[in-house]
């Protein structure tokens, strides 16, 4: 009885071991095989993830492209910087330049008038889009539109390409000749210390001169002057200028104005002169140094006052008596725009530290004048005319001068001269004379 009392337990135990055997044969690879499962829908979910994220990336950078080609069929150069800007800034591109805030004239007078003066800055407005979110991108977008999209020289497919990016006039106006030139709207990368183009720099290898000046003035006139004959100084020469300047200092007084230095040397070489060694007729000097100050003002027209600034500059040929000339100034200049049309003025006062008997020219303001007014147009095509005018009211004389510059291939450009009047180099200033002057320009100049 025993006996069979025990098999029956050793039976139901081997039977009960056998059991939990056969469960945990058949259980134990369903937890495994759920884990596997799990990371292969994990795996999968994260492929579809990742392909999205590719056929977005691909979507996106298409799209990017197209507006950038888009951008590339704007003619106008402000525009179309502009427009590229617009792009980038949608697609996130980090900047590394420092946006201005300009003086804002209009409110500065106002609050002097009040008897409360302070500096009055332009509030800037930004609007914020969310990254999902469509209808605050329809909203950002929409500025192109309602800030009313000069669109005077723009064909009607560019104006189409700007409003479809989302460029506004305030986008334009950060790549006009004359912010550009004087970082007015932001700082340039470039920063401070580095050299950037001033006056254009150009060389002209036919430069012809009408009624060149046989017989300079001399610097004192007690003194005999020198004279000249024809084989001295032939009519056709060649012309070059260097001008550059740099950024000295930035963001002064709390404000966003700039203190620069500028140095342009201008040189009429005799080089076809093989009779009397091709020597320099002339060479001007003038290094001088200026502050700008972007500002914000409406003018008439549909103008806009951009900078105030004043300098001080030094000008002369470096020659000996009695072909020494020189003279150093101080000046006030501003800045504006019209569209594509860019001014400016200067008005200055002489300052030189020597008496009027021992001047090398002591009357040179009658012919010189007291200011001049550079000018700047915009052309299709990279092309631009540009020229500087000065006249004086009380003796009738002045000048006039007109570059004209247009693309000859990819990276060269043709230069056209024009001058007309007094002064076309300083050792010229009471000589007055036409000439015309055909070459290059060495830089990509876009400014003043």
């Amino acid at each position: 009885m025993n006996i069979a009392v025990g098999l029956a337990l050793t039976c139901l135990t081997v039977q009960v071991q056998a059991a939990d055997k056969t469960q945990s044969d058949n259980e134990l690879p369903v937890p495994e095989a759920a884990f596997e499962f799990e990371d292969y829908q994990v795996s999968q979910d994260a492929n579809t993830a990742a392909q999205d994220r590719q056929v977005v990336s691909k979507e996106f950078i298409a799209q990017q492209a197209k507006l950038f080609f888009e951008c590339t069929q704007v003619q106008t150069s402000a525009a179309r910087l502009a427009c590229f800007d617009k792009v980038a800034e949608e697609g996130k591109t980090p900047s590394y330049t420092t946006t201005k805030q300009p003086v804002d004239l209009a409110k500065t007078f106002q609050s002097t008038l009040s008897g409360n003066p302070q500096v009055v800055f332009v509030e800037e407005k930004s609007t914020i889009a969310g990254a999902n979110n469509a209808a605050t991108d329809s909203v950002a977008r929409a500025p192109a539109i309602n800030e009313g999209l000069d669109t005077v020289g723009l064909t009607q497919r560019e104006a189409q390409v700007l409003e479809n990016v989302g460029v506004t006039q305030k986008d334009i106006e950060k790549y006009t000749p004359l912010s550009l030139s004087y970082d007015l709207d932001k700082n340039s990368e470039r920063g401070t210390w580095t050299v950037r183009p001033y006056r254009p720099t150009y060389v002209l290898p036919v430069f012809y001169t009408f009624d060149p000046n046989l017989s300079p003035t001399p610097s004192n006139p007690d003194e005999p002057g020198e004279t000249f004959t024809s084989n001295d100084t032939r009519n056709t020469e060649l012309k070059f200028q260097l001008s550059l300047k740099t950024k000295v200092m930035e963001d002064l007084f709390d404000t966003s104005a700039d203190l620069w230095f500028g140095y342009t040397q201008e040189s009429h070489w005799q080089v076809y002169n093989e009779d009397n060694s091709r020597p320099f007729r002339a060479t001007d000097y003038q290094p001088e140094i200026f502050l700008t100050q972007p500002v914000t003002a409406d003018l008439p027209f549909g103008g806009r006052l951009r900078m105030l600034g004043a300098g001080a500059i030094h000008h002369s040929n470096g020659q000996d008596d009695p072909l020494s000339r020189s003279w150093n100034r101080a000046y006030l200049m501003a800045g504006a725009e019209w569209g594509k049309l860019s001014i400016v003025p200067r008005l200055w006062a002489r300052v030189n530290s020597e008496s009027s008997s021992s001047e090398d020219n002591p009357d040179i303001e009658d012919y010189m004048g007291y200011g001049d007014i550079k000018f700047l147009y915009d052309l299709p095509d990279q092309q631009s005319l540009s020229g500087t005018l000065r006249y004086n009211p009380s003796t009738n004389k002045g000048a006039a001068q007109v570059d004209y510059i247009y693309p000859l291939s990819e990276n060269v450009n043709g230069f056209v001269q024009v001058f007309q009047g007094y002064g076309e180099s300083i050792i010229d200033y009471n000589h007055e004379n036409t000439s015309i002057g055909f070459g290059i320009v060495l830089n990509d100049w876009k400014g003043f």
